[in-house]
């Protein structure tokens, strides 16, 4: 309890000095220049005013001479009447130019209200003399502040003294205001009309502020401003009971208690974790409920008491000034979002019809020449970039703010960093662009981009993708594939075939037609490799100790080249083996004398022996002459 009061009694100062402080804000005098153009404007009304009162002194003066001369005297009373007709005619074009001057300063003119027990009686927009609006009328409320002070009050007392510029308001012999003829002006009204207003408004104020000071009402208000703060005390209490019994309400069902907040099979929120959540929210409503009956609590304790009900209009205003304005934004922004909604709506089935059509090309339905359907889904996503593009523009005018220096602002920021920061992916979206239409390649082709080769497995506005026969993925820049020359084995290769080749060297006494046959069996004896068109060699080159042979075969499987390729060269080996050819490629050395043959043991003869080394020398070589000696 000694917190809550402690808490009360700070919000309690708080507000009372925001709303003083607002007070004494808006109670600022206006800077020189404003004073300066003010005097000036109210001078010109003042020396009207001025001119009007010298002319009724001659006026006056003319009428007592009139009055004093006889019958004899005809001519001189025709001039003086002549002179008093001229005067009023006067007076009644600079009442006119008056009357038109004020009216073009009210516009601009914001006359100083006189403010007594919290209530304006008038406003005073004239100077009287040496005094100015401002000066007449703080004399005016501190005059009322001692008669509605004094002992006794009568309203007897107030009374109205006219004179020939001014008509005065007196309590019993003592000034209270002056009204002149510039005064009522000002209001458009008549001044013995006007001061009799301001004397039934004067009235009734007084009285209202004796009542109001009275030891009667004010112990009235003292009791009120008790009862108001046990019913804010007894609201706490009802408050913090009921959140007491929602949170065990809650954490008791089966549903908060033995079980945690999931997302499919992501764990949000355990079970001690939820709980905690859910009391933590709690405690924050229950504060956020408080707050509010004891700022509420607040307008009401000020509305008591005369003297603070300004504060009372001041803390109600602070929020229903902003609820208002967000009203009023948000009513006034209706046309612009039913604006906004429409053209979204509009968008949405051009980009459904965009749609439409991709669908159609991908399908078959919808031929186009010269347009493949695998540029269908990218052109489609270009001109949806593009129509939403074009949807923000249309619609940026419409957005709330969006003609703020701010709001500008950052749309220049965001400009400038995505120009500077994003040239390098500019670049590569553009080659994805090119590659797209280039037709280069697509999803599972098998290509050779630079030095690596595989298969595609992924394109983007970004990067190409590629798995090769490792299972690596290297990721590559659209800008570097378009820099680099792309070899793709798959794009001719389930119409034409792709052609695999393979070279061996054979030597100079194996005849060449038996080397094409092995070459040719061997290769329709590979799986993958197509007998149609049929493989063939090609003879590449006689060499010194060899020919080489080429071998070239079809196949429709591109993306498999590794086992085919081993296939190949494992049929090539049985082949020749099986033939008795021994392959050479692409250098081999050998002593034939006791050297067994390349050939593998599995393709030789079971009595197969190397041959001996065979050895001679002289003596054997030439008997004959041996003989001949003897």
């Amino acid at each position: 309890m000694i917190r809550f009061f402690t808490s009360l009694c700070l919000v309690f100062c708080i507000s009372t000095f925001s709303c003083f402080a607002k007070q004494d804000t808006t109670g600022k005098k206006p800077d020189s220049t404003a004073i300066k153009r003010l005097d000036n404007d109210l001078d010109k009304v003042s020396q009207l005013s001025a001119e009007r009162l010298s002319d009724s002194l001659k006026r006056s003066e003319l009428e007592r001479r009139v009055s004093t001369l006889g019958v004899s005297d005809q001519s001189e009373r025709a001039a003086l009447l002549s002179e008093l007709s001229l005067l009023k005619k006067r007076d009644s074009m600079h009442l006119s130019r008056q009357q038109h001057q004020i009216d073009s300063l009210r516009a601009i003119i914001k006359g100083v209200p006189v403010v007594f027990h919290s209530d304006t009686l008038y406003y005073i927009y004239a100077k009287l003399g040496s005094f100015s609006a401002t000066d007449r009328a703080r004399a005016v409320v501190e005059r009322l502040g001692r008669i509605g002070d004094a002992p006794e009050y009568s309203m007897d007392s107030l009374r109205l003294s006219s004179a020939e510029q001014s008509t005065d308001l007196l309590y019993g012999s003592n000034l209270l205001l002056s009204i002149t003829d510039q005064d009522a002006l000002w209001t458009r009204k008549n001044r013995a009309d006007y001061t009799e207003e301001i004397r039934k408004r004067i009235s009734a104020t007084v009285l209202q502020y004796r009542k109001d000071n009275s030891w009667r009402v004010i112990l009235e208000e003292i009791l009120l401003t008790i009862l108001v703060i046990a019913v804010v005390i007894i609201l706490i209490y009802l408050i913090n009971k009921l959140f007491k019994k929602i949170s065990k309400k809650i954490l008791s069902v089966e549903g908060f208690s033995g079980k945690g907040i999931k997302i499919k099979n992501y764990e949000l929120l355990d079970a001690a974790h939820q709980q905690h959540a859910i009391t933590l929210v709690l405690k924050i409503m229950r504060f956020a409920v408080i707050l509010i009956v004891i700022y509420l609590a607040f307008p009401v304790l000020f509305g008591i008491f005369p003297f603070t009900r300004d504060l009372s209009v001041n803390l109600l205003g602070y929020i229903l000034s902003p609820l208002k304005k967000i009203g009023i934004s948000v009513w006034n922004y209706i046309p612009d979002l039913m604006t906004i909604l429409v053209l979204l709506v509009v968008f949405r089935y051009v980009i459904r019809f965009v749609h439409f059509i991709k669908v159609e090309i991908e399908r078959g339905k919808l031929t186009i020449p010269g347009f493949y359907k695998d540029w269908a889904n990218p052109t489609y996503q270009i001109i949806r970039v593009l129509i939403l593009a074009f949807m923000l523009i249309v619609i940026f005018p419409y957005l709330p703010g969006s003609d703020s220096g701010v709001f500008k602002g950052v749309s220049v920021f965001m400009g400038v960093l995505f120009t500077f920061g994003s040239a390098g992916a500019l670049g590569n979206v553009v080659a994805g662009l090119v590659l797209t239409y280039m037709r280069a390649f697509k999803i599972g082709d098998r290509v050779k981009i630079g030095e690596v080769t595989g298969d595609i497995t992924e394109k983007t506005l970004l990067v190409t993708r590629v798995r090769t026969i490792q299972n690596e993925i290297v990721s590559i820049p659209n800008s570097t594939v378009m820099n680099n020359h792309t070899v793709n084995f798959s794009i001719e290769a389930a119409d034409k075939g792709l052609i695999l080749n393979t070279m061996v060297t054979i030597g100079y006494d194996v005849p060449w037609r038996q080397v094409h046959q092995l070459l040719i069996d061997a290769a329709l004896a590979t799986p993958l490799i197509e007998a149609g068109p049929k493989p063939y060699v090609l003879q590449t080159s006689l060499d010194d100790y060899y020919v080489s042979y080429r071998l070239n075969a079809f196949t429709k499987s591109p993306n498999k080249q590794a086992v085919i390729y081993s296939g190949l060269h494992s049929n090539i080996q049985d082949q020749f083996n099986q033939a008795g050819v021994e392959i050479m490629s692409p250098h081999y050395k050998a002593l034939r004398d006791g050297n067994a043959t390349t050939i593998p043991q599995d393709y030789l003869p079971s009595d197969y022996q190397a041959p001996p080394f065979r050895t001679e020398n002289k003596e054997q070589k030439s008997p004959k002459n041996s003989s001949g000696s003897k």
